[in-house]
Protein backbone atom coordinates (compact mmCIF):
# COMPACT_ATOMS: atom_id res chain seq x y z
CA UNK A 1 0.00 0.00 0.00
CA UNK A 2 1.17 3.52 -0.79
CA UNK A 3 3.11 4.99 2.13
CA UNK A 4 1.32 8.30 2.65
CA UNK A 5 2.69 10.43 5.51
CA UNK A 6 -0.09 10.83 8.12
CA UNK A 7 0.74 14.53 8.52
CA UNK A 8 -0.06 15.06 4.85
CA UNK A 9 -3.56 13.68 5.34
CA UNK A 10 -3.96 15.62 8.59
CA UNK A 11 -3.14 18.91 6.84
CA UNK A 12 -5.53 18.23 3.95
CA UNK A 13 -8.31 17.24 6.34
CA UNK A 14 -7.65 20.27 8.56
CA UNK A 15 -7.96 22.62 5.57
CA UNK A 16 -11.22 20.93 4.58
CA UNK A 17 -12.54 21.28 8.15
CA UNK A 18 -11.54 24.94 8.19
CA UNK A 19 -13.48 25.64 5.00
CA UNK A 20 -16.67 23.74 5.80
CA UNK A 21 -16.95 23.53 9.60
CA UNK A 22 -17.51 26.07 12.34
CA UNK A 23 -14.82 27.10 14.78
CA UNK A 24 -14.50 25.04 17.92
CA UNK A 25 -16.45 26.43 20.90
CA UNK A 26 -14.36 28.88 22.92
CA UNK A 27 -14.19 26.49 25.89
CA UNK A 28 -12.55 23.86 23.65
CA UNK A 29 -10.41 26.09 21.42
CA UNK A 30 -6.65 25.78 22.07
CA UNK A 31 -5.99 29.35 20.89
CA UNK A 32 -8.50 30.63 23.47
CA UNK A 33 -6.66 28.60 26.11
CA UNK A 34 -3.39 30.12 24.94
CA UNK A 35 -4.90 33.56 25.40
CA UNK A 36 -6.04 32.68 28.91
CA UNK A 37 -2.56 31.41 29.77
CA UNK A 38 -1.04 34.67 28.55
CA UNK A 39 -3.64 36.78 30.41
CA UNK A 40 -3.01 34.91 33.64
CA UNK A 41 0.72 35.65 33.50
CA UNK A 42 0.27 39.17 32.13
CA UNK A 43 -1.95 40.28 35.01
CA UNK A 44 0.77 39.48 37.55
CA UNK A 45 3.72 40.64 35.44
CA UNK A 46 5.68 43.83 36.28
CA UNK A 47 5.61 46.73 33.83
CA UNK A 48 8.92 48.37 34.77
CA UNK A 49 11.89 48.01 32.44
CA UNK A 50 13.96 45.38 34.25
CA UNK A 51 11.08 43.25 35.50
CA UNK A 52 9.03 43.62 32.35
CA UNK A 53 11.88 42.63 30.05
CA UNK A 54 12.79 39.62 32.23
CA UNK A 55 9.25 38.29 32.55
CA UNK A 56 8.60 39.08 28.88
CA UNK A 57 11.54 36.92 27.80
CA UNK A 58 10.35 34.08 30.04
CA UNK A 59 6.82 34.38 28.60
CA UNK A 60 8.13 34.35 25.03
CA UNK A 61 10.11 31.18 25.71
CA UNK A 62 7.99 29.23 28.17
CA UNK A 63 4.45 29.77 26.89
CA UNK A 64 5.14 28.62 23.30
CA UNK A 65 7.32 25.85 24.76
CA UNK A 66 4.49 24.72 27.03
CA UNK A 67 1.98 24.57 24.18
CA UNK A 68 4.46 22.86 21.86
CA UNK A 69 5.01 20.29 24.60
CA UNK A 70 1.27 19.81 25.06
CA UNK A 71 0.85 19.30 21.31
CA UNK A 72 3.75 16.80 21.31
CA UNK A 73 2.13 14.79 24.11
CA UNK A 74 -1.18 14.86 22.23
CA UNK A 75 0.52 13.68 19.03
CA UNK A 76 2.33 10.86 20.86
CA UNK A 77 -0.89 9.82 22.54
CA UNK A 78 -2.78 9.81 19.26
CA UNK A 79 -0.05 7.77 17.56
CA UNK A 80 -0.64 4.98 20.06
CA UNK A 81 -3.93 4.30 18.26
CA UNK A 82 -2.28 3.77 14.87
CA UNK A 83 -0.87 0.28 15.36
CA UNK A 84 -3.16 -0.99 12.59
CA UNK A 85 -2.50 1.22 9.55
CA UNK A 86 -5.67 2.60 7.94
CA UNK A 87 -7.85 1.07 10.66
CA UNK A 88 -10.35 2.79 12.96
CA UNK A 89 -7.60 3.94 15.31
CA UNK A 90 -5.68 5.44 12.40
CA UNK A 91 -8.81 7.27 11.22
CA UNK A 92 -9.37 8.65 14.73
CA UNK A 93 -5.75 9.80 14.78
CA UNK A 94 -6.26 11.71 11.53
CA UNK A 95 -9.54 13.32 12.61
CA UNK A 96 -8.35 14.44 16.05
CA UNK A 97 -5.01 15.57 14.65
CA UNK A 98 -6.79 17.57 11.93
CA UNK A 99 -9.11 19.18 14.49
CA UNK A 100 -6.13 20.22 16.61
CA UNK A 101 -4.23 21.56 13.61
CA UNK A 102 -7.31 23.37 12.33
CA UNK A 103 -7.38 25.35 15.58
CA UNK A 104 -4.02 26.95 14.69
CA UNK A 105 -5.09 28.61 11.41
CA UNK A 106 -8.09 30.51 10.04
CA UNK A 107 -8.35 30.64 6.26
CA UNK A 108 -12.14 30.44 6.17
CA UNK A 109 -12.62 32.97 8.95
CA UNK A 110 -10.42 35.52 7.19
CA UNK A 111 -12.50 35.09 4.04
CA UNK A 112 -15.78 35.43 5.93
CA UNK A 113 -14.67 38.58 7.77
CA UNK A 114 -13.53 40.27 4.55
CA UNK A 115 -16.64 39.17 2.65
CA UNK A 116 -18.89 40.53 5.41
CA UNK A 117 -17.26 43.95 5.07
CA UNK A 118 -17.81 43.84 1.31
CA UNK A 119 -21.48 42.85 1.72
CA UNK A 120 -22.18 45.61 4.23
CA UNK A 121 -20.48 48.16 2.00
CA UNK A 122 -22.75 47.04 -0.84
CA UNK A 123 -25.75 47.56 1.46
CA UNK A 124 -24.50 51.05 2.47
CA UNK A 125 -24.44 49.81 6.08
CA UNK A 126 -21.48 51.84 7.32
CA UNK A 127 -22.30 51.18 10.97
CA UNK A 128 -22.25 47.46 10.24
CA UNK A 129 -18.98 47.86 8.34
CA UNK A 130 -17.36 49.57 11.31
CA UNK A 131 -18.64 46.91 13.68
CA UNK A 132 -17.28 44.10 11.50
CA UNK A 133 -13.92 45.82 11.07
CA UNK A 134 -13.17 45.13 14.73
CA UNK A 135 -12.57 41.49 13.77
CA UNK A 136 -10.04 42.53 11.12
CA UNK A 137 -8.04 45.45 12.54
CA UNK A 138 -6.93 46.76 15.93
CA UNK A 139 -7.21 50.47 15.06
CA UNK A 140 -10.06 52.79 16.09
CA UNK A 141 -12.91 52.16 13.62
CA UNK A 142 -15.52 54.54 15.05
CA UNK A 143 -15.03 57.16 12.31
CA UNK A 144 -13.90 54.87 9.48
CA UNK A 145 -15.09 55.94 6.01
CA UNK A 146 -16.09 53.47 3.31
CA UNK A 147 -12.80 54.02 1.47
CA UNK A 148 -10.78 53.54 4.64
CA UNK A 149 -12.72 50.35 5.40
CA UNK A 150 -11.88 48.96 1.95
CA UNK A 151 -8.21 49.83 2.40
CA UNK A 152 -8.09 48.35 5.90
CA UNK A 153 -9.75 45.14 4.71
CA UNK A 154 -7.30 44.74 1.82
CA UNK A 155 -4.42 45.41 4.21
CA UNK A 156 -5.76 42.91 6.74
CA UNK A 157 -6.20 40.16 4.14
CA UNK A 158 -2.68 40.77 2.82
CA UNK A 159 -1.04 40.83 6.25
CA UNK A 160 -3.05 38.01 7.81
CA UNK A 161 -2.46 35.70 4.87
CA UNK A 162 0.94 35.15 6.49
CA UNK A 163 0.02 34.46 10.09
CA UNK A 164 -3.52 33.15 9.60
CA UNK A 165 -2.47 30.15 7.53
CA UNK A 166 0.83 30.22 5.61
CA UNK A 167 2.92 30.49 8.80
CA UNK A 168 1.09 27.72 10.70
CA UNK A 169 1.15 25.42 7.66
CA UNK A 170 4.89 25.84 7.21
CA UNK A 171 5.48 25.30 10.93
CA UNK A 172 3.39 22.12 10.79
CA UNK A 173 5.12 20.91 7.63
CA UNK A 174 8.53 21.29 9.27
CA UNK A 175 7.85 20.39 12.91
CA UNK A 176 4.43 18.74 13.10
CA UNK A 177 1.73 19.68 15.59
CA UNK A 178 4.25 21.06 18.14
CA UNK A 179 5.51 23.49 15.51
CA UNK A 180 2.03 24.70 14.59
CA UNK A 181 1.07 25.15 18.25
CA UNK A 182 4.29 26.98 19.07
CA UNK A 183 3.75 29.28 16.09
CA UNK A 184 0.18 30.07 17.16
CA UNK A 185 1.27 30.71 20.76
CA UNK A 186 3.99 33.12 19.58
CA UNK A 187 1.54 34.93 17.32
CA UNK A 188 -1.06 35.13 20.09
CA UNK A 189 1.54 36.53 22.50
CA UNK A 190 2.45 39.23 19.99
CA UNK A 191 -1.19 40.13 19.34
CA UNK A 192 -1.91 40.48 23.07
CA UNK A 193 1.21 42.17 24.49
CA UNK A 194 3.55 42.86 21.57
CA UNK A 195 2.94 46.57 21.17
CA UNK A 196 4.04 49.90 22.63
CA UNK A 197 2.51 51.69 25.59
CA UNK A 198 1.67 49.62 28.64
CA UNK A 199 3.52 46.59 27.20
CA UNK A 200 6.61 48.47 26.00
CA UNK A 201 8.92 46.20 28.01
CA UNK A 202 6.78 43.17 28.80
CA UNK A 203 5.90 42.57 25.15
CA UNK A 204 9.24 43.38 23.53
CA UNK A 205 10.51 39.79 23.45
CA UNK A 206 7.18 38.49 22.14
CA UNK A 207 7.18 41.08 19.35
CA UNK A 208 10.76 40.32 18.35
CA UNK A 209 10.15 36.57 18.40
CA UNK A 210 7.05 36.98 16.23
CA UNK A 211 9.10 39.08 13.80
CA UNK A 212 11.70 36.32 13.69
CA UNK A 213 9.37 33.38 13.08
CA UNK A 214 7.53 35.31 10.34
CA UNK A 215 10.68 36.43 8.57
CA UNK A 216 10.49 33.66 5.96
CA UNK A 217 6.68 33.14 5.83
CA UNK A 218 6.00 36.85 5.19
CA UNK A 219 8.47 37.09 2.33
CA UNK A 220 7.27 33.82 0.88
CA UNK A 221 3.66 35.04 1.06
CA UNK A 222 4.61 38.30 -0.65
CA UNK A 223 6.35 36.31 -3.39
CA UNK A 224 3.25 34.16 -3.87
CA UNK A 225 1.02 37.28 -3.98
CA UNK A 226 3.22 38.76 -6.68
CA UNK A 227 3.24 35.50 -8.65
CA UNK A 228 -0.53 35.23 -8.32
CA UNK A 229 -0.97 38.71 -9.80
CA UNK A 230 0.32 37.32 -13.10
CA UNK A 231 -2.86 35.30 -13.64
CA UNK A 232 -5.55 36.96 -11.52
CA UNK A 233 -7.97 39.39 -13.21
CA UNK A 234 -7.59 43.08 -12.39
CA UNK A 235 -4.04 42.70 -11.09
CA UNK A 236 -0.66 43.72 -12.47
CA UNK A 237 2.47 41.69 -11.80
CA UNK A 238 4.76 44.57 -12.72
CA UNK A 239 3.11 46.80 -10.15
CA UNK A 240 3.33 44.11 -7.47
CA UNK A 241 7.08 43.64 -7.91
CA UNK A 242 7.82 47.37 -8.23
CA UNK A 243 5.82 48.51 -5.20
CA UNK A 244 6.95 45.59 -3.06
CA UNK A 245 10.57 46.45 -3.79
CA UNK A 246 10.00 50.14 -3.08
CA UNK A 247 7.60 50.16 -0.11
CA UNK A 248 8.13 46.95 1.88
CA UNK A 249 10.19 48.74 4.56
CA UNK A 250 7.68 51.55 5.18
CA UNK A 251 5.82 49.75 7.97
CA UNK A 252 6.94 49.47 11.59
CA UNK A 253 6.78 45.71 11.24
CA UNK A 254 9.69 44.23 9.27
CA UNK A 255 7.28 41.67 7.79
CA UNK A 256 3.84 43.19 7.21
CA UNK A 257 5.07 45.68 4.63
CA UNK A 258 6.08 42.91 2.24
CA UNK A 259 2.62 41.42 1.76
CA UNK A 260 0.68 44.69 1.95
CA UNK A 261 2.91 46.47 -0.56
CA UNK A 262 2.81 43.48 -2.92
CA UNK A 263 -0.99 43.51 -2.97
CA UNK A 264 -1.18 47.31 -3.18
CA UNK A 265 1.07 47.21 -6.23
CA UNK A 266 -0.84 44.32 -7.81
CA UNK A 267 -4.13 46.20 -7.44
CA UNK A 268 -2.69 49.58 -8.41
CA UNK A 269 -4.03 51.30 -5.29
CA UNK A 270 -2.65 53.20 -2.32
CA UNK A 271 -3.05 51.73 1.16
CA UNK A 272 -2.76 54.30 3.92
CA UNK A 273 -2.80 54.11 7.70
CA UNK A 274 -2.54 57.73 8.78
CA UNK A 275 0.53 58.43 10.86
CA UNK A 276 1.97 55.01 10.16
CA UNK A 277 2.50 54.15 6.49
CA UNK A 278 1.56 54.86 2.89
CA UNK A 279 1.99 51.97 0.46
CA UNK A 280 1.49 51.93 -3.29
CA UNK A 281 0.43 54.55 -5.81
CA UNK A 282 -3.08 55.95 -6.07
CA UNK A 283 -3.49 55.16 -9.76
CA UNK A 284 -7.23 54.80 -9.14
CA UNK A 285 -9.68 55.02 -6.21
CA UNK A 286 -10.27 52.02 -4.01
CA UNK A 287 -13.54 50.19 -4.65
CA UNK A 288 -15.41 47.26 -3.00
CA UNK A 289 -14.23 45.02 -5.84
CA UNK A 290 -10.71 45.33 -4.42
CA UNK A 291 -11.85 43.26 -1.45
CA UNK A 292 -12.96 40.56 -3.90
CA UNK A 293 -9.58 40.73 -5.64
CA UNK A 294 -7.79 40.49 -2.28
CA UNK A 295 -9.80 37.37 -1.39
CA UNK A 296 -8.95 35.85 -4.78
CA UNK A 297 -5.27 36.52 -4.09
CA UNK A 298 -5.61 34.99 -0.64
CA UNK A 299 -7.03 31.73 -2.03
CA UNK A 300 -4.46 31.44 -4.79
CA UNK A 301 -1.70 31.95 -2.22
CA UNK A 302 -3.42 29.33 -0.05
CA UNK A 303 -3.35 26.78 -2.89
CA UNK A 304 0.32 27.48 -3.66
CA UNK A 305 1.26 27.52 0.04
CA UNK A 306 -0.60 24.27 0.67
CA UNK A 307 1.24 22.56 -2.19
CA UNK A 308 4.54 23.78 -0.76
CA UNK A 309 3.64 22.56 2.74
CA UNK A 310 2.63 19.15 1.39
CA UNK A 311 5.95 18.93 -0.45
CA UNK A 312 7.83 19.75 2.75
CA UNK A 313 5.91 17.06 4.62
CA UNK A 314 6.90 14.50 1.98
CA UNK A 315 10.49 15.64 2.24
CA UNK A 316 10.46 15.40 6.05
CA UNK A 317 8.92 11.94 5.79
CA UNK A 318 11.72 10.79 3.48
CA UNK A 319 14.50 12.27 5.63
CA UNK A 320 12.98 11.26 9.00
CA UNK A 321 10.83 8.17 8.21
Amino acid sequence: MLDIPPDLLILLLAVLLDLVARELPARLHPTVWMGKTISWVERAAPRNQAGGLTVGVLMALLIPGFWAGAAWLAAVGLQSFTAAPYGIGYLAYLIVGAALLKSTFALGMLHRSAATTRARLAADDLAGVRDNMRSLVSRDVSALTAGQAIAATVESVAENTTDSFIGPWLAFALFGLPGAFAYRAINTLDSMIGYHGEYEYLGKAAARLDDLVNLVPARLTALLLALGSIVLPGQRAGGAWRIMGRDHARTASPNAGWTMSALAGALGVELVKEGHYRLGDATRPLEPGDITRAIQSMYLVAVLGLLLALGLIFLRHIIFP
